[in-house]
């Protein structure tokens, strides 16, 4: 079925091109035109579009005099923090490529992402938990250089004060070495580029970068086969979604809007439909460094948040927290759901208990981050993932044979054709002929999920071919929790399924047959598996059973688990 020339109700048409740019120039070009107004409010402090420019600018001239080259991987292991952007474009100014690591990492799956990505910096900051991580893996890695920025130099100066007086638990001890030594001072990092201009005046010689061609960020998201890929984003890809988004939004001025800020920035939706969306529009962004609910309520009241995008999960929690009831939130305009299925019951409660439009949209890394979304004004349909954004082509394709079209009336597999789709896979060629697939002459991206469409192109998401599970925004995969649980010497085999939570969508429940004469019950197990695993890739449960479904060559069968359990 092809469904690409629907007629939509967004601002502009499935056909429409946007400027190609680099995403140094998206942010030279919001500088350009506001250059004092503001651009991330952080804890107190606001920083202009002119201060994270110019420090991003620094930023890229010390990689270079570091000997960064065009090409390297640059890693960024940060919460939502100011040098989060200030790195993020500096390091691509510099001709690196960026590779985003979750904060929520352990030792061994930062470790893994670094070699796979071959990361030669890594950029954190002195946040106890954080800079241990770091460390271990700048000891035991192929990993370079650890920069490491400081949470008291980024707020206002009475806060940094008290930070460093009264709260010395929260800033890790760094042992910082020379120049050239491995651990460096973001500040030092600059001071490099400043010294030589001290010296004989001249210019950062930084490297001409090419929209089309140069590669801006290794985005990895995950498969069946367990181990996460890192999607490769051009330059062109991230600012043409980033332009994508923008151009649904229907105000006036676009530049006088201000995001909540609380979906962590190393997530693709974030980088896209947050950071670079602000720029794209020359809005700004009111940013926490975790989400916080109160801590949210607080910043979107203080700073009149007008959008805020989010995962399903951080809108239940404002659901349920005491203080929504009194929170001013006359100020925004919309909020916008991503990263996971919107369950409809808080949809709807959303809405009634707070007055806000709440739309669902919907995106994968592989695609920059944003496919579709409803319409912020207008009609929209609850229970859809909205249209998909300008520039954008969708097909549904078989379930069961890819290289033909669903049939008419029938639900298939969504495919995207559009300026924002990844060119491929890092180090895994092998994985084109499963990702891409040809039709009408163009490559398209199989997404692995089944949809519908209606005859006002609006996509409804009816079922998932991908065994990922979605946790809150963050994807699961089953077969890393499987390899954890099966270290454990009374496990014998183990299959791991996502099960409905009315809070994350989702949440992994891990069932295990045990070996031999093992003792052990399920909730030692639960317990044993948690403290090994990521916060999100938590299990609710260990169900211990005498046997677990296989196919018929032996292998087993997830596939028949999820439907004996959830039918």
């Amino acid at each position: 079925m092809d469904v690409s020339k629907v007629a939509y109700h967004h601002p502009a048409p499935w056909d429409t091109q946007f400027p190609q740019m680099t995403l140094p120039e998206l942010l030279e070009r919001a500088t350009a035109r506001k250059p004092e107004a503001p651009f991330l409010h952080f804890l107190g402090r606001t920083y202009s579009y002119r201060e994270i420019y110019t420090e991003a600018r620094r930023f890229a001239a010390g990689l270079v005099e570091m000997g960064i080259a065009k090409g390297d991987r640059v890693g960024l292991f940060l919460p939502n923090v100011p040098i989060y952007a200030s790195a993020y474009y500096g390091a691509m100014m510099a001709g690196a490529i960026v590779v985003n690591f979750s904060p929520l990492y352990t030792v061994e799956e930062l470790a893994w992402q670094v070699g796979d990505s071959g990361t030669r910096l890594l950029v954190t900051v002195d946040v106890p938990e954080l800079y241990a991580t770091a460390e271990k893996v700048l000891e035991g890695s192929d990993l370079e250089t650890l920069v490491v920025g400081s949470l008291a130099e980024m707020l206002p100066r009475l806060k940094g004060i008290a930070l460093r007086l009264f709260k010395r638990s929260q800033i890790a001890s760094v042992p910082y070495g020379e120049l050239g030594d491995p651990v460096r001072r973001w500040s030092s990092v600059q001071a490099d580029w400043n010294w030589a201009l001290f010296l004989d005046g001249r210019e950062p010689d930084l490297p001409d970068l090419d929209a089309e061609q140069d590669l801006a960020l290794l985005q990895y998201t995950g498969g069946t086969t367990g181990r996460p890929k890192g999607a490769m984003l051009g330059h062109s890809q991230l600012a043409v979604n980033a332009q994508q988004v923008a151009a649904i939004n229907p105000y006036a001025d676009p530049s006088a809007e201000v995001f909540m800020g609380a979906l962590p920035f190393f997530h693709v939706f974030a980088n896209t439909a947050l950071l670079n969306h602000a720029v794209a529009s020359g809005a700004s962004i009111a940013m926490v460094p975790r989400f916080d609910t109160k801590q949210v309520l607080h910043t979107i009241q203080k700073h009149r948040a007008t959008g805020f995008p989010g995962v399903p999960t951080m809108f239940q929690a404002m659901l349920d927290h005491p203080d929504l009831a009194k929170t001013d939130l006359s100020s925004l305009k919309v909020c916008i759901s991503g990263g996971a299925p919107m369950p409809a019951p808080v949809h709807a409660r959303f809405e009634e208990a707070t007055g806000v439009r709440l739309v669902e949209g919907y995106g994968l890394t592989e695609s920059a981050g944003v496919v579709s979304v409803n319409p912020y004004e207008g009609t929209r349909k609850r229970g859809t993932i909205g249209q998909v954004v300008a520039g954008t082509e969708v097909l549904l394709l078989d379930k069961e044979d890819p290289t033909v079209l669903a049939p008419e009336g029938e639900p298939g597999e969504l495919a995207i054709h559009g300026p924002q789709v990844m060119r491929g896979y890092w180090n895994r060629p092998e994985t084109e002929a499963d990702v891409f697939v040809e039709h009408h002459g163009k490559r398209w991206l199989r997404t692995g999920d089944v949809a519908e469409i209606d005859e006002d192109g609006f996509l409804s998401i009816v079922d998932r071919i991908k065994d990922m599970i979605a946790v809150g925004g963050f994807k699961v995969f089953p077969s890393v929790v499987e390899d954890v649980i099966l270290e454990h010497q009374a496990v014998r085999e183990a299959l791991v399924i996502g099960v409905p939570d009315d809070y994350t969508g989702e949440k992994p429940r891990a069932y295990v047959t045990l070996a031999g004469d093992a003792d052990i019950g399920g909730d030692a197990l639960r317990s044993w598996l948690n403290a090994r695993v990521g916060k999100h890739e938590r299990v609710d449960s260990v169900v211990i059973r005498e046997e677990l479904p296989k196919t018929l060559i032996g292998k087993l069968d997830r596939k028949a688990l999820r439907a004996e359990v959830l039918g």
